[in-house]
């Protein structure tokens, strides 16, 4: 899994994220589905990003699993943003 930005990503557009229709919605063939419009590895590596943060919080049991949450929406939206401002113009 991948951390830190390659030089790939900073020349990479930006895309607008949507939404899962519903999965029964989803399509499997082809590159992208027909529903949403995601490339398929964008879902799959999504769906494995979910899969980790839920065992996470999972095995950790939290009381508060809101809080838990927020603080990660945070946290990420954060770093999203400082990486983003760290690109070169």
């Amino acid at each position: 899994m991948r951390f830190a930005p390659t030089k790939e990503d900073w020349n990479r557009n930006t895309m607008k994220f949507t939404t899962c229709v519903n999965r029964t919605a989803c399509t499997e063939d082809g590159t992208h589905c027909r529903a949403c419009g995601r490339s398929h590895e964008e879902i799959a590596r999504l769906r494995q990003l979910t899969d980790t943060v839920t065992a996470f919080a999972l095995d950790m049991d939290y009381d508060n699993m809101d809080d838990f949450l927020n603080y990660l929406t945070a946290k990420v939206s954060k770093k999203v943003n400082a990486v983003r401002n760290e690109r070169p113009q």
